[in-house]
């Protein structure tokens, strides 16, 4: 019998006030700051003005069109199209949107992209400077309706698709679009994954896409949105002028939504693939959308949803804290599934031959919030943390990024779901928790946990003892029908974060203001230094680096292993009094958060918080010094974990890469270069771990301190003088050591063969040298690698279309010796590796003789300075400011600095450095290869 939590709960400490009936009939209380209407021709239009990126604007066009709408020798057009929106409109032949946009330092794939789902495709072009409006706002209307489709573009384009799905096909991939048909039931969603057959890609006819295009690609089913720095009035005027003339298709093909029909009996798949060597169950049940979005019924359902799935959430990971639970993890959750469904699902990691036992354990959880409900404590805590939630999303209401303004956008345009008024919600929400009752909550989770529509794929292992269907079903009737199940209990006893901890404050001895910069260095009693500057750039944000000098250097080579999970421990373990499980209750309501992390070179703390969580903030990080907590529960848990990476990565291709450039450039057996294997794993222990952060983080006044954002002076001195002024200290002071290791030749080519299910080749091409370290190099180096990837862009993937795209990463270390790297990366088919190689070398050696396209110079240049520009907005520029002057010793803010440098950046210097790199440099090429027997 389920316990009575059938209590009203009235939170008058929070909600004074506000306890008024509601009406669940009211409308919902829209965002009247976005603009939204609807053309002659059934184009939606949508207007946002935000300066949260000063004289820039994002555009997008949603087409409610996706792989659901293909026929069956259509499959992978609708992805195909998206592609090709990039090569070839109207007013923009060929290349002509990336050339154009990218002269003004938008970049391919970060500022210009586009996605494909099953049910809609999203272009976008983010953060471009407010000077290149007419162009973007020609870029959405040929989009909408003037794709030119040329035969050329579109044999070039298939290549590159191919090798996007050769990019990502893998274990896992494989086994997901085998387990679709139980996912979807059979519907046409199992069939239209939306990379598409690669027998479609690679024959299909023209005609076939133009068709897709001229039927789908139309004014009814588009909506664009310009979201900046912009005036309203006048983009709606620009957009009834430029938009309106678009004819509207006469004769439409019905937009068409699948259903994913009813299932009484649970729905079951095993899959099994020889890349995958660990398990995973996949639970999950479907529920029919709720379309009643247009008033407070909606919001409160919505909440409830919320509410359960944080709780029992919490539930399960405390259950996970437990070093005899039989997973390793899992997660549960409520989300949309597709367009007329959401789903409750449940995902478990086993523990090894534990799958029946690991299911079990996760499905009791779920019965028992099913059959008795949450607890009071329980409730409300997620009332503050949903609260919370709130409040600093108000608080930073004008600091939204276009890219969380643009969901709700294209929620209110694909699901008809309102785009609310923050503040206003929030004081529904007020009332609603007000009258809220542990009967509602108990109701939604038995809805969740419904009997139709339940499916289960299980990622099994073979030669084990995998879930099977008859199995999963005695285990869940068995669980359904256990009279010794009993109701959860709440054993958190309410202490604070620093409940019994004696704190002496100490003091400030020095303040010394730094003009140039707007900041402000502290020197405390105990010599901990903090450098800080107050920015309110993002508003109710607050951010703290310290940093101290050492890292894994100064280890011993027997304490690596330990030190490479180190911060896992420290995570998992919580801190002082307060296990993992424990912590988040007692942070209950607060957005804060401090991690170690432990660099070769460096110990860190990584801290943030909103303005009023800052005492908070600085209470974890004193606790991180005076008070680490190291649970050896957490570590039964942790080597839980451990073990199931090494086995996880035995098979796994990617993992089987990484430990072969590894073993190629160190050997196999170098102490400080390890592969994470099971005699690595051996090498670790409890105790080094704690000995290491000991050793590591034993002296405060070791580290320097910075601190930006939105807390002021007075706000921060007193907290500063408590919090850090009182840790401890010593006159200790330290630096990093070299410990650099040397490939095992200068110039290193091998080749290495893998057994794979679908073959591919991958590449690994790198460079290094020393190099002095200054900003002109830093952005020399920068420069270097974005030329070469514009270059490979256009000959690798256009022109030959060969690969998906070509990583190339470039970048200037300064400890422990200033040197400088270039590294390129990329998949390919087997049978065009060398001839892509060939190209990649041809390029470096253009460029080695100065052979250098002044117009990629210009773009490169360009994006430098744009992103600059917009970089100033944000309270992170401010950080980066500060440790720049005390750690670098220079003002990144004087334009001698970053603007003078980057617009005297010629092809000479580029030339120069690619010289030090390929002709001087030491380098090396692994090409992993699919063995004879793939």
């Amino acid at each position: 019998m389920r316990n009575k939590l059938f209590f009203i709960l009235f939170i008058a400490a929070y909600f004074v006030g506000t306890a008024q009936v509601i009406d669940l009939n009211d409308s919902l209380p829209e965002d009247k700051t976005i603009k939204k209407g609807v053309l002659p021709n059934g184009m939606t239009y949508y207007i946002k003005s935000t300066d949260v990126v000063k004289d820039a604007a994002s555009y997008y066009i949603i087409q409610n069109v996706g792989s659901i709408l293909e026929n069956d020798d259509q499959q992978g057009l609708a992805h195909f199209l998206e592609h090709m929106a990039f090569n070839g409109t109207q007013s923009f032949p060929g290349k002509g949107i990336l050339n154009t946009l990218q002269k003004h330092g938008a970049i391919f794939g970060k500022d210009i992209n586009a996605y494909t789902s099953f049910d809609e495709t999203v272009y976008n072009l983010n953060n471009i400077p407010i000077g290149l409006l007419d162009t973007c706002l020609t870029i959405l209307h040929d989009w909408s309706n003037y794709l030119l489709l040329t035969d050329e573009e579109i044999d070039a384009e298939r290549g590159v698709i191919k090798e996007e799905w050769r990019t990502r096909q893998n274990g896992r991939m494989r086994l997901y679009k085998t387990s679709l048909p139980i996912t979807f039931n059979k519907s046409k969603y199992a069939d239209r994954l939306p990379i598409g057959l690669m027998s479609v890609v690679d024959n299909f006819e023209y005609k076939a896409l133009r068709d897709f295009y001229h039927d789908w690609y139309r004014t009814d089913l588009q909506a664009i949105a310009i979201i900046g720095d912009i005036n309203v009035d006048e983009i709606e005027q620009r957009i009834k002028e430029k938009f309106s003339h678009i004819p509207a298709v006469k004769n439409q093909r019905k937009r068409f939504v699948v259903d994913i029909p009813d299932n009484d009996e649970m729905l079951y798949s095993l899959g099994m693939d020889p890349e995958i060597s660990t398990a995973y169950l996949d639970f999950g049940i479907r529920h029919k959308k709720y379309h009643n979005t247009k008033t407070v019924a909606v919001l409160k359902r919505s909440l409830l949803e919320n509410m359960v799935n944080s709780m029992l959430s919490a539930r399960i990971s405390e259950k996970a804290q437990d070093p005899n639970a039989p997973f390793l993890q899992a997660r549960v959750g409520y989300r949309p599934m597709a367009r007329t469904s959401n789903f409750f699902s449940l995902g478990v990691s086993p523990k090894p031959d534990m799958q029946q036992q690991a299911f079990e354990a996760v499905l009791t959880e779920v019965v028992r919030a099913s059959k008795f409900g949450f607890t009071q404590p329980e409730i409300e805590r997620v009332i503050k943390k949903i609260s919370n939630n709130y409040e600093t999303q108000i608080s930073k209401q004008d600091d939204r990024p276009h890219s969380q303004i643009i969901r709700g956008i294209k929620d209110n345009y694909l699901d008809n779901e309102v785009i609310l008024d923050l503040e206003k919600e929030y004081e529904l929400a007020k009332k609603i928790f007000s009258h809220l009752t542990a009967d509602e909550l108990y109701k939604t989770m038995q809805r969740f946990y419904a009997r139709p529509n339940r499916f289960l794929n299980v990622t099994g292992v073979k030669g084990k003892n995998n879930l099977t269907e008859e199995q999963a079903i005695r285990i869940i009737s068995k669980v359904e029908n256990d009279p010794s199940i009993t109701a959860y209990e709440d054993k958190f006893d309410g202490k604070t974060l620093i409940s019994g901890l004696n704190i002496e404050a100490g003091s400030i001895k020095e303040a010394k203001e730094n003009k140039a910069l707007g900041a402000v260095t502290y020197t405390l009693s105990n010599g901990i230094k903090v450098h800080y500057k107050f920015a309110n750039k993002e508003n109710n944000k607050v951010d703290l680096i310290a940093v101290s000098p050492g890292g894994r250097s100064l280890l011993k080579e027997e304490d690596l292993p330990s030190a490479g999970v180190m911060g896992n421990l420290i995570q998992m373990s919580g801190i002082g009094d307060f296990s993992t499980t424990e912590l988040p209750k007692v942070l209950v309501g607060k957005t804060v958060s401090v991690r170690p992390q432990l660099d070769e070179n460096f110990e860190k703390l990584i801290g943030s918080s909103t303005t009023k969580d800052v005492e908070t903030m600085l209470q974890l990080v004193h606790l991180h010094f005076v008070k680490p907590r190291f649970d050896e529960q957490a570590y039964k848990v942790l080597e839980g974990g451990i073990n199931n990476y090494i086995t996880r990565r035995s098979a796994d291709i990617r993992e089987k890469m990484k430990d072969g450039v590894t073993t190629t450039l160190y050997g196999d057996d170098h102490p400080r270069k390890r592969v994470f294997d099971q005699d690595f794993a051996n090498d670790i222990s409890f105790d080094l771990i704690k000995s290491v952060y000991k050793d590591r983080f034993a002296n405060a006044a070791d580290f320097e301190f910075y601190i930006v954002g939105d807390v002021t002076e007075v706000q921060l001195k007193p907290l500063l003088v408590k919090y850090l002024a009182s840790i401890p200290t010593n006159d200790t002071k330290e630096i990093y050591k070299d410990n650099a290791v040397n490939w095992l030749g200068d110039n290193i080519d091998e080749d290495i063969y893998l057994k794979m299910e679908d073959p591919k080749a991958s590449v690994r091409i790198a460079f290094e040298n020393e190099i002095d370290y200054s900003v002109e190099n830093k952005l020399v180096v920068k420069a270097l690698g974005d030329v070469l990837k514009l270059r490979y862009t256009e000959t690798l993937r256009e022109e030959e279309g060969g690969t998906y795209g070509a990583g190339v990463r470039s970048r200037l270390i300064k400890e422990p010796l200033s040197k400088v790297g270039l590294e390129i990366q990329f998949d390919c088919n087997p049978e065009k590796v060398e001839k892509l190689i060939s190209i990649v070398h041809k390029e470096l050696k253009s460029i080695c003789n100065g052979n250098i396209y002044q117009v990629d110079l210009n773009k490169t240049l360009t994006s430098f300075l744009k992103e600059r520009k917009q970089a100033k907005d944000k309270n992170s520029y401010d950080m980066d400011l500060l440790i720049a002057f005390y750690r670098d010793g220079y003002n990144m803010d004087d334009p001698e600095n970053f603007e003078n440098v980057v617009n005297n950046i010629t092809k000479k210097d580029i030339k120069k450095l690619a010289k030090l790199l390929v002709s001087e440099g030491r380098s090396y090429e692994i090409v992993f290869k699919p063995n004879s027997g793939s």
